[in-house]
């Protein structure tokens, strides 16, 4: 196994410093130059949807607690959350971003609808909510292989962090699209295995529906199965959320051109149908395996243990290789755009947007370079110690972001007379929901919180934009330009 994981860290090395040749401005290392195709698009969007806490967290407990049910999550995440999420947002995204020479989401907010500080303040969020949720990837990730293959968590970790921060460094974007395209197809095979395997060790591969039903009902009766509402807001949260989220409207923005949108968003479904099904599938197949999930010290059920002991029980060592670098290729994918937008929320949107708006762009590169390695750190620290504050962060993050951006961004993309007074109203709103929400009705109803906040700025920004004066036309002919 060692030596698998040594030539895949390695390759991975390898393409940071390829990347690192054709990268010689902040838009080569954030967008790579807006020259991506449909493949790697594709591949990229798809990797950093889905990253180990798919498989590690999301699979085990929801699997268990909704069974089969929970196969409409995959549903939602391919057709809502990768095939209508480029089909509805990939050209406009594309051609008004360009319009507008915007990079980021902040930039994008702050040129479509002239707002002073809402840059800052978009950099701020995306920084105190995404970074932390970087580093429940690490934990999640660290924690498998602790577990499940008998390594040191820290140096587990170490390993992890230092590789992802030394390809991210040094290629970038396009480092991170070509290792996204890579890990996606080790993903793919992976995921496919794992099915594949478990199914025959069930023992019953023709009837394998009604045998995950029928140990389903034996293990969560009728009046203790989680509410049609809670499995909604699951759907909903983690389809349409991806909508509003910076590391993945990013995609969209690197696009070579309108042309890719159509191509990119059926790769895409495809990848997401693979790895979603399989992931959520596996989860409630651990009904045929388990009578009930794995303890943890404190007597409750420890969900993350769930599908680690699952495989390692069950999966013959040799295709655990390929397992391993499933779980290790999905959260390196996401690790990597997530630290590269919360580097570029410093180093663009809030130091060379208000700070130093003048700075050169040789100094821009080596300055965003520095944040994803100080960015990288701060990861490993956070994911080393076990803040309750962290913890916190992490359940809000999804929420928060969405909530936050999802509004805006859409109405941007498609209604002119949406003002900046509707935009900050719209902002708050989801913004200040997420939070108070999440701590009304409690962790265990954080998707109902996050859907609720992510809905509710749809209705306030065209009340208070209808409200106050239309933008200029100016402003609109400008990000309008060759979209209507």
């Amino acid at each position: 196994m060692a030596l698998f994981l040594g030539l895949f860290l390695m390759a991975m090395v390898f393409i940071g410093v390829w990347g690192m040749r054709r990268t010689s401005s902040v838009g080569d290392f954030f967008l790579g130059n807006r020259s991506i195709g449909p493949w790697i698009s594709a591949f990229a969007y798809g990797t950093t949807y889905f990253s180990a806490v798919i498989f590690i967290g999301f699979a085990g407990k929801l699997g268990w607690g909704f069974g089969l049910n929970v196969l409409w999550i995959a549903l939602g995440n391919a057709l809502i959350g990768s095939a209508l999420a480029w089909l509805v947002l990939g050209k406009r995204t594309r051609r008004m971003t360009q319009n507008l020479d915007a990079m980021t989401m902040p930039e994008f907010l702050h040129e479509r609808y002239q707002g002073k500080f809402l840059k800052m303040v978009s950099a701020v969020i995306i920084f105190i909510f995404l970074l932390p949720y970087s580093a429940s990837v690490f934990k999640g990730l660290g924690y498998l292989f602790e577990k499940s293959f008998h390594m040191p968590y820290d140096q587990v970790l170490l390993m992890i962090i230092c590789i992802t921060g030394i390809y991210l460094i040094l290629g970038g974007y396009f480092a991170v699209t070509l290792t996204d395209f890579i890990q996606g197809i080790l993903m793919i095979f992976g995921a496919l295995a794992m099915v594949f395997v478990l199914v025959n060790k069930a023992g019953a591969p023709e009837n394998i529906f009604s045998l995950i039903q029928q140990q389903y009902l034996v293990h969560v009766p009728v009046d203790k199965q989680p509410s049609l509402w809670l499995l909604a807001s699951l759907v909903f949260m983690t389809s349409f959320g991806v909508w509003g989220l910076p590391q993945m409207v990013q995609k969209f923005y690197a696009i070579k051109n309108e042309s890719v949108v159509y191509k990119a968003a059926l790769i895409t479904t495809l990848f997401a149908i693979i790895i979603t099904f399989s992931a959520y599938f596996v989860g409630a197949l651990s009904h045929v395996f388990y009578q009930a999930p794995p303890l943890a010290a404190s007597g409750k059920p420890d969900f993350d243990r769930l599908i680690p002991d699952l495989l390692t029980n069950y999966i013959p060592s040799g295709l655990m290789i390929l397992i391993v670098l499933l779980v290790l290729s999905a959260s390196m994918s996401t690790l990597s755009s997530l630290i590269l937008v919360s580097a570029s929320a410093i180093a663009i949107d809030l130091y060379k947007g208000h700070v130093n708006p003048n700075i050169s762009k040789n100094r821009s590169l080596l300055m965003i370079r520095f944040l994803s390695g100080v960015f990288v750190v701060i990861s490993y620290f956070i994911a080393r110690n076990d803040f309750s504050l962290i913890i916190t962060l992490m359940s809000l993050s999804w929420g928060a972001v969405a909530g936050t951006f999802m509004a805006p961004y859409v109405y941007g993309l498609y209604w002119k007379r949406t003002t900046l007074e509707g935009v900050k109203a719209g902002m708050a709103t989801g913004l200040l929901l997420s939070i108070f929400l999440f701590f009304k009705l409690g962790a265990q109803n954080s998707p109902i919180a996050s859907s609720i906040a992510m809905i509710v700025p749809f209705f306030v920004i065209p009340v208070v934009s209808l409200m106050t004066k239309a933008p200029s036309q100016e402003l609109l002919k400008k990000a309008f330009k060759s979209i209507d």
